[in-house]
């Protein structure tokens, strides 16, 4: 993977929070690549429980100072950047005092899910491309791992379709078994909607639940990754039917050869 740019997206990455299987894999396959000598960027949202002190945060003020609309409302871009100790990668925290400042990730004491969550995946998605933007950093491949990611790819091949700077982007989305009970907000396709997005590409968001917001992603992307041995049963037919490039699950202790030929072969030259 000499030379090669991937930007990694993902709703979570060690060691900023705990270890799960997607956290886990968002940090050792970027360190795969790392060692390889590929470009890596990592970006994740800024949840207010990850330490600012103690992962030594600090605001990129060129980078930070935008306004994304969502929903028909102002809301203010900041970027903080952190570097993982020994490892010489920089991860970006995309941060928003409205949406990521309160002290949990995805759900709140009782397990309910925040009621903004729809809106937080607009902002991440809408951040991370225009930071990437502001870099001026053309990636060859962007992976995105974890449903609040899961929108990046419909941005990225519908509002953000004339961007230059990704025209030659191949996108790959790993699914792993980390669902969520319920549904988002009911009103997030007219969210999305707002924005300009053709609405028979997010018909599935008429029931924003971790099935069709997966599905979203999958149709989105160019290549998918099973990132967990066991998926969904809707899902796993659904990746079965594709006829795009799937990479079936590797563990973390054997995932390294299987990713790098798979980027090379499957996704680069698809």
């Amino acid at each position: 993977m000499k030379d090669k740019r991937i930007l990694y997206v993902s709703s979570e990455v060690v060691p900023y929070l705990p270890e799960t299987e997607i956290s886990s894999m968002s940090f050792e396959a970027p360190r795969m690549v790392n060692k390889q000598g590929g470009q890596i960027r990592i970006f994740m949202p800024r949840f207010g429980n990850i330490n600012e002190r103690r992962h030594q945060l600090h605001e990129v003020i060129r980078l930070s100072g935008i306004n994304l609309v969502i929903n028909d409302l102002d809301m203010p871009l900041i970027i903080k950047v952190a570097s993982i100790p020994k490892e010489r990668i920089q991860v970006y925290f995309i941060d928003n005092e409205e949406y990521f400042k309160r002290k949990a990730t995805l759900t709140d004491e009782d397990g309910n899910l925040f009621p903004d969550n729809d809106e937080r995946a607009i902002f991440f998605a809408k951040g991370v491309i225009e930071t990437v933007k502001k870099l001026n950093w053309a990636p060859d491949i962007i992976h995105v791992n974890g449903w609040l990611a899961s929108l990046l790819p419909l941005y990225l091949k519908e509002f953000y379709k004339t961007e230059p700077l990704f025209t030659e982007s191949k996108i790959v989305t790993s699914v792993y078994n980390q669902s969520f009970e319920g549904t988002l907000d009911k009103g997030m396709i007219n969210k999305v909607k707002f924005d300009g997005i053709d609405e028979e590409s997010i018909k599935s968001l008429e029931k924003p639940d971790y099935i069709n917001l997966m599905k979203i992603a999958i149709d989105n992307s160019d290549a998918i990754i099973r990132g967990s041995e066991e998926l969904p049963k809707e899902l796993d037919s659904y990746i079965s039917e594709l006829e795009k490039p799937v990479l079936d699950f590797h563990s973390i202790e054997e995932f390294a050869d299987p990713y790098t030929e798979f980027y090379k072969e499957a996704v680069l030259n698809s």
